[in-house]
């Protein structure tokens, strides 16, 4: 038995077993954590009493009643927008403070910081690496720095350009289905359900070279991405399944685990066979067959990249990186001033430096993914109902986020509908087949201004959220003290009146290159900005483009009968569906 003196506090000598020693240190040190998060907590609400905040219901929920993923959510961002102009403060609960940024001036010094200073919020991203991996989305410092420098070939020009044939036949088969279900002369689409099949189409063609036909017939690949993107969104819903050990355990958790694995499987079967192909023919003789065949896809650029000491990617980072690619897309994000192909191609005499001309030789040739023309034409899909799986986070959604909302500003809009139609006339006058190529799409200026305008009014995500490593001190002088979650608002910064006057009517004039605006470059971030500035959105906008000209080309768009009630998520949706009534054009089916 110890003995343990308190003298210090007038008594004798207190006998005390190891038990009780071990409890009043652990209560000592529980003590010493408690006071040192109010101290800290105090401290940090001191710091953040400049800020503005709107009213609290009360002490205890804050303004977490105010924050709705509904129509009157968004328009009390507009609201908060004409009211604090740059920054203001939102309590979720009593002890959880969020900064929201919505202007261009105050945005600059989290955009444009380093990614170790101003790194992600990883709550959301933490649930997707079960299933993506350790991939450029999820990886940070060295690793991120490593796998940056082996992607950017993927993403040069000339392999972007051959992707063109990809959108244009994918449209194509969008378009046959809406051509058989308005036999009747017009016909009533959700948007969102169509378009998010007719992207996924296109990726799964850019990545993998596989036609799963899944605008047509059910894909169990395809519902497997569907799902596990549904049930990531329902996982960030529901607080207590936050920790792996209890999700795991509920029906949603074990769906998540099986859909995880049928992805990988597919995926590792993809890399396996052409690693094998790869090996056995060597190099060049691979690409060689690729250019015949013209079947170049990003596997196959990943299988090719290696780095400064010949260093390539393991079948793991091939298959983290195509796995991100299907769900982030164009959402992947990269540095500014990314590094040239010629610095992945070694020194002189290297035998890397011949790769990656001719891979991109290959790409310029552009490559055919089958098209089955003869087949079935269900006109319902037996994809799962839950509206949900066509609002999921993922790349290929930003970019039916997009479409669907230039849809339905055109169908709002009639004189720029027929304006853009006359413009996508002009260029395919006299020309069979229909299809848009890569050198032509400068040549459509006011439908991609109509693009631009879509995506500032209904920017596809509405904002990102940042958390400070540092103290960041904003323009005018303030300080946002360290360990504070920040959204940018992107949603907000677009629709700021003191940046865009009339910010809620649809002008397409406002990015006329013409008539050039003087305004921040931040003012206008659909694709972020600054060192993790989307490196994909050359991708997204090439798809846009083409996918936007056939579509008037061939059809005329109506607005429904319901005005949609917008509802932000991670991609920005709407409620039940974005509903417009379409008709074809005489002699639009191609």
């Amino acid at each position: 038995m110890l003995q343990l003196s308190l003298s210090w506090l007038g008594l004798g000598p207190v006998s005390a077993s190891p038990w009780l020693l071990l409890q009043l240190v652990g209560a000592t040190w529980l003590l010493s954590q408690i006071l040192s998060w109010i101290y800290d907590f105090y401290d940090n609400c001191c710091r953040l009493r400049c800020f503005p905040q709107p009213p609290k219901r009360n002490w205890f929920w804050g303004h977490r009643d105010l924050a709705k993923s509904n129509e009157e959510g968004l328009q009390l961002i507009e609201d908060m927008g004409r009211l604090f102009c740059d920054v203001y403060l939102w309590w979720l609960g009593p002890f959880y403070p969020i900064l929201r940024l919505v202007h261009p001036n105050f945005v600059a010094p989290l955009l444009q910081a380093p990614a170790t200073i101003i790194p992600k919020d990883m709550l959301f991203y933490s649930f997707l690496k079960p299933w993506l991996g350790v991939g450029l989305l999820l990886s940070a410092g060295e690793k991120w720095s490593h796998q940056r420098r082996l992607l950017t070939p993927a993403f040069h020009f000339d392999i972007l350009k051959s992707y063109v044939k990809i959108f244009n036949r994918s449209a194509d088969i969008m378009h046959a289905k809406w051509q058989r279900l308005a036999s009747e002369g017009h016909t009533r689409l959700d948007m969102f359900e169509h378009i998010s099949l007719m992207t996924l189409d296109s990726l799964q063609k850019c990545v993998f070279s596989f036609d799963s036909n899944c605008q047509e017939k059910p894909s169990e690949y395809i519902t497997a991405i569907l799902a596990l993107s549904a049930l990531v969104i329902k996982r960030c819903e529901q607080i207590f399944l936050h920790k792996d050990f209890l999700c795991y355990l509920t029906p949603d958790g074990r769906r998540f685990r099986k859909a995880c694995r049928l992805v990988h499987d597919f995926t590792d079967a993809v890399i396996q066979e052409r690693r094998r192909t790869l090996i056995s023919q060597g190099s060049q003789d691979f690409l060689r067959a690729k250019a015949k065949a013209k079947t170049l896809d990003f596997i196959d650029v990943l299988l090719l990249a290696k780095d400064e000491d010949g260093k390539g990617l393991s079948d793991e980072d091939i298959r983290a990186e195509a796995d991100t690619f299907m769900f982030a897309g164009e959402g992947l994000r990269n540095r500014q001033g990314s590094l040239h192909v010629r610095d992945l191609a070694g020194g002189p005499g290297s035998p890397r430096l011949a790769i990656f001309p001719m891979l991109f030789e290959v790409a310029g040739v552009g490559w055919g993914a089958s098209y089955h023309e003869g087949a079935v034409d269900p006109l319902v899909l037996k994809y799962p109902r839950d509206p949900s799986l066509f609002g999921c986070p993922s790349g290929h959604d930003t970019t039916a986020s997009g479409l669907s909302w230039v849809l339905y500003n055109l169908a709002k809009h009639p004189e720029y509908q027929e304006r853009c139609r006359q413009e996508v006339q002009e260029l395919l006058r006299d020309r069979e087949p229909k299809e848009i190529e890569w050198d032509e799409l400068a040549q459509l200026p006011f439908l991609t201004m109509c693009i631009k305008e879509s995506l500032r009014l209904h920017p596809p995500v509405p904002g990102i959220s940042r958390c400070c490593a540092q103290d960041v001190v904003l323009p005018d002088g303030r300080v946002i003290p360290k360990g504070n979650i920040c959204v940018i608002s992107i949603f907000g910064i677009h629709h700021n009146p003191s940046v865009w006057p009339d910010p809620e009517v649809y002008n397409p004039f406002r990015f006329d290159p013409e008539s050039p605006q003087k305004r921040s470059p931040l003012a206008f971030i659909p694709f972020s900005a600054g060192p993790r500035n989307c490196i994909g959105q050359t991708f997204a906008m090439t798809e846009m483009k083409v996918v936007l000209a056939l579509t008037l080309l061939r059809f005329r768009v109506l607005p429904d009968e319901e005005e949609p009630r917008r509802k932000p998520e991670i991609v920005l949706r709407a409620e039940g569906g974005l509903w417009l009534r379409v008709e074809p054009l005489r002699g639009g089916q191609q």
